[in-house]
Formats: C-alpha cells, structure tokens, sequence
C-alpha cells in the first residue's frame, strides 16, 4: 500500500456551500505570540504556547450557563471512530480539528458544515500503543500541519486541503508513531516521537514549518548525538553515566505528548517517556533523561536543564506530562515556575529559568511506590513496592503499586488560571498488580519485560478533577467521577472550569469552589479538551467527543467501569445567545 493520501472534498466549492469567503488566515508568529490574550481565535495547542488553557473571556458565567445551547454537531463519519482526544483551532470563522486514523478537518465555525477533509492512507503494520488517536495540528502562515500514525508531519493548505509537504518522521515498522500535536516558535515546527514501548530513542525536533526541512534534532538519552543544520552537533549526557552498557541504545524516553514554550526565558520545556525496557532490573542507574522534563533552546535544540521525577522508573510512570509556565507568588516575592502533574502522582513546582527544584506534593492517593519527595526532588522510594526481580524465572513476584502505569494523570492536560491562581488537574485514582518478566530488543516487538493488571482503588469513583494550589499543594476541591478522567481541562475568566467524561458529558463547574454547574450529554465519551473563543458577539464553546483512547485498551478491571460506552467521531459547538449575555 502506498503513502498516498487523498482528499475528500474539494475546497472552494464547499466553502461556498458552507457560507465563508476563503479565510484570510496566514498566522504569524505575533499570533500564536498573543493567542493567550485574543478571543476571537485559538491558533496554539493550549490557548498559548505557555499551555495554560486559560481564557479571558467571561461573558460565560456560572449565571447564565444554563443558557448555553448546542449549534451544531459535525461528525467525522464512517466507521473509523474510536478515541478522539483532539483540541480544535479557530482561525478566520474555520475551525480546524483532527481525528483518529490520522484524519484532519476544517469546517464552517458559524454553521459546521464541512469546507475540506484529508484522510492519511496509512499503512499495514503501524504500532500505535494506546488507540489509533490524534491530539491536534498547528497553524502557521496558510498552513495546518499534524502528525500521523505512521510517523510522518503532514502540512495541508489550510484553505484548500490539499497537500504542501510531507516528511518521513522515522521507520514505524521500528515502533515510531506520532500522536501530539505540533508546537510553532519561531517560524519552527517542534516536535516529538512516539514509540516508548517498542524501544526506540525519544527525541525532540525543529523543523522549518514553512518547507518541513530540518533545522536540529536533540535526542533525550545520554549517549546520543544531536543534529544541528545537517550536521553532527554535541552528545546528550555522557555515555554510560546512569545507564549500563548497551542499554541507552534502546532507552525509550518518548517525547509523545508534546510540549510547551515559554518566552521570557526562551525555553521549550519536553517531558520524556518511560526508560526501555519497563524492567528496571535491566538497567540499573537513573537512566537520564527518561521520565523527566526537560529545557530545550528553541534555536540549536542544546538542552539548558533537566529534572528527573522518577530515576530508574520501574513503573511506567514516564514524566512526558506537560510543564505549563506561571507566576509563583510565594513569601512576597515572584517566582518564574512552572508546573506539572506527574504520572508518578506527585505535582511539583519548578522555577522555570534553571529547573531548581520548589516543591511537590500528592494529588492522588494511597501512593505507595515513594514514601515522599525529598528536599532536593528526589522520591523516597519504597523498595518493598518496585517489582521483584525475576532473574532466570518466568516471572518475578507481583507486587500492588499506586498509582497505576496510566498514572495519576496521563496525557490529558491541566490548565492554570491567573485569576484563581489554581491548576486544575484531571486525575484518576487506581493501582496496579504488576511482576517484571525477562526481555531482550526486538524490533518492532514491544519491549516491556513486565505484566500488569489495572484495579481501582475507591468503589465510587476512579475520575477525580482536581483544583490544586501550587504555592502549598493542597487541593482546594474536587469532583470525583466514577468512571477514569481522560480529557483535557480549559478554565476561563468567567469563573468556569471545563472537561469532559467518559459517560458522555461536557461538564462546567464553578472554578472557584468546584461546584458543577452545567453539563451537556454529547451521546459518547468525551476524552478530548474543550476549547473557547468569540465570533459575531458571542461566547462559543467546542470539543471534540469519540470514547477511546488507553483505558479500554489497557484498563484492566478498570476498564469495567466504562463498558457499555458507545464509540463516536464529532466535534460539538455550544454557543451563548448574544440576547442572554445582554441581560
């Protein structure tokens, strides 16, 4: 089968159907500089590339929610539905939204009728880990470019459809995909690979957004070379200095879940995937830089720092969940920080310009594989919960570990409010029984060495958003759900709060207090991350709505919780009545 891709509708006659003029577009980078502070569109993953998912609108209230009603629902057709963890743009009265089997879309924003559709022809044989998802393009100039499952950047005409370039990312039959959506600064498409468990080597790229040609290239574990302008630039680390032998040539350290720059300091920050193989009896040491974040210099790819949350991970827990920049105020001074919730259920605080370590804190419960973080942010591992070593045997003893692998959160991202100055976090309260197995580097084979079975850790719920203040780490509120969280969050100045659920529900709560104060049933799971912006005088929300994702797949007894959940493909306008908002 070819890599050919094939487009669905031809561009200018469905604008015309649809009722837009071609879309003025071309995003500069004064654009995605701004998309935190303009309404009237969403040009970046995360509404800044900051990633706080934070917006100032706030003609939507906790008052007058009750009177935000459907526009429209458009639906991504066919019999390709499964998971749909996609965050949309709006750019010039089109939104842009992509969906699973490396699908993209742009569509009316007023009406929702469809202006062009782009199918990836993928091939036989891709290896994605956890469903065949997409989290989201970028736009830059008059393209939209996304990554498909077979490991390749795809740029599209954003007013056409039709395609620009297209570039090899790496060999997927090695186990490389690519999910995340792509991040611009300046003028550079930055990117990262999927693969962690098939034991390929994490990396971190920047490509010319305008042609796809590539600029650097900085692999994430010690040993390996970067690239720079075609040529050999300096090595990560130092080789065998955490890891023995062979072992960092396969070390995994996916950089799957995308990442997030912050200007005043000129850093791209990357969290980094799981060490290959998940049996840590195999590698002994840290295994830098796996399960970390880290900061990169957006012009030579060089990285600036990097802190480690979980040295020689044994669990899984990788430490790709994203780092989104803030303002710590603390002991009356400001700190530049930066945040995250990590899969190993700790939420840390770092200051941003060198990675110091601030502070961490549980937000889930019941952990029991660190008895706490130390005062340099360090865990304080509790050996009797790191699975026993197998040695020449089948299997090693099993052991109970909290959190689960799919972590305490997962990809599904937080969002952090200027004006409550809290981060809300979707969370999901489980454990695993999981035993280390002997493995050797296959490619294209998964490269494990472990079994696992998912379980719950509470009766009445798994789910748990939760609003947590950095400056203390206490949890101010939160909502449990029954079934596990697994979309994003998105918070406004209107004093809202939103995410979605598995059973099928948008829902908003008061971002102060916690409290729900409006929720939509969009008839299937919702694991994907609303978004919000202006047109025509009024205040609109979307998200795109599809059950899927890791939990059915690798839930375990979990899973049971979410059985019954019917799959779809859509994404779903809400819009606020310019006659309500007036009142």
């Amino acid at each position: 089968m070819t890599f050919r891709a094939t487009l669905l509708a031809a561009a200018g006659a469905a604008a015309l159907l649809a009722g837009v003029a071609s879309p003025a577009l071309a995003v500069t980078d004064e654009d995605i500089a701004n998309d935190a502070k303009t309404t009237e569109d969403v040009v970046t993953y995360g509404l800044g590339n900051q990633g706080q998912r934070f917006s100032p609108l706030k003609t939507l209230t906790r008052d007058n929610i009750k009177s935000l009603v459907p526009a429209y629902s458009f639906s991504f057709g066919g019999e390709k539905q499964r998971g749909q963890e996609s965050q949309a743009l709006v750019k010039d009265g089109v939104i842009y939204v992509t969906g699973s089997y490396s699908r993209a879309w742009a569509i009316n924003s007023r009406t929702g009728e469809k202006i062009w559709e782009y199918n990836a022809r993928l091939p036989e044989g891709i290896l994605p880990c956890c469903d065949v998802v997409n989290r989201g393009g970028a736009l830059y100039d008059n393209l939209f470019i996304f990554g498909t499952l077979d490991a390749k950047l795809v740029a599209l005409d954003a007013k056409s459809g039709k395609v620009v370039w297209k570039k090899d990312v790496d060999d997927f039959k090695s186990g490389f995909s690519f999910t995340s959506a792509p991040m611009i600064v300046k003028g550079k498409i930055i990117t990262g690979v999927s693969g962690g468990e098939f034991g390929i080597v994490g990396r971190v790229e920047a490509r010319d957004a305008k042609t796809g040609e590539i600029i650097w290239k900085r692999p994430v574990i010690e040993g390996h070379v970067g690239e720079l302008n075609g040529k050999p630039s300096t090595m990560t680390g130092k080789t065998n200095e955490t890891w023995p032998g062979d072992m960092w040539k396969y070390g995994g350290g996916a950089t799957w879940n995308g990442g997030t720059y912050d200007a005043e300091t000129n850093l791209i920050y990357y969290g980094t995937g799981n060490p290959g193989p998940w049996n840590s009896w195999l590698r002994p040491g840290d295994n830098k830089w796996s399960a970390s974040r880290i900061a990169l210099d957006p012009d030579t790819g060089e990285i600036k720092w990097g802190f480690q949350t979980t040295p020689h991970d044994g669990w899984d827990y990788d430490g790709v969940n994203e780092f989104v920049s803030f303002d710590l105020v603390k002991d009356g001074k400001t700190i530049k920080a930066g945040a995250t919730a990590d899969r190993n259920g700790f939420f840390y605080v770092l200051d941003r310009t060198n990675g110091k370590f601030i502070s961490a804190s549980p937000f889930v419960s019941k952990i029991t594989w660190a008895k706490g973080i130390d005062e340099k942010g360090r865990p304080i591992e509790d050996p009797a919960f790191r699975p026993a070593d197998p040695g020449k045997e089948k299997q090693g003893k099993s052991v109970f570990a909290v959190p689960s692998f799919l972590g305490g959160k997962n990809w599904m991202p937080i969002g952090y409010s200027p004006e409550t100055k809290l981060f809300y976090v979707p969370s999901n309260e489980w454990g695993m029984d999981i035993h280390n197995e002997p493995v050797a580097y296959k490619k294209g084979a998964a490269y494990l060495g472990a079994g696992f079975t998912i379980k719950p850790i509470f009766e009445d719920h798994i789910g748990s958003l939760k609003a947590i203040d950095p400056a203390t780490g206490k949890i101010a509120w939160e909502y449990k759900n029954k079934a596990p969280l697994w979309g994003g969050v998105l918070s406004t100045a209107g004093n809202l709060v939103f995410t979605g659920t598995p059973e099928g529900f948008l829902k908003a709560f008061d971002a102060k207090t916690g409290e729900e104060v409006w929720k939509f049933n969009v008839g299937t799971g919702v694991v994907a991350t609303p978004i919000t912006w202006e047109q025509d005088g009024e205040q609109w929300v979307g998200v795109a709505a599809g059950w899927g994702g890791a939990v059915p797949l690798w839930g375990g007894e979990v899973a049971k919780s979410t059985a019954g959940i019917t799959q779809g493909g859509s994404f779903w306008a809400f819009k606020l009545p310019k006659e309500v908002a007036a009142r």
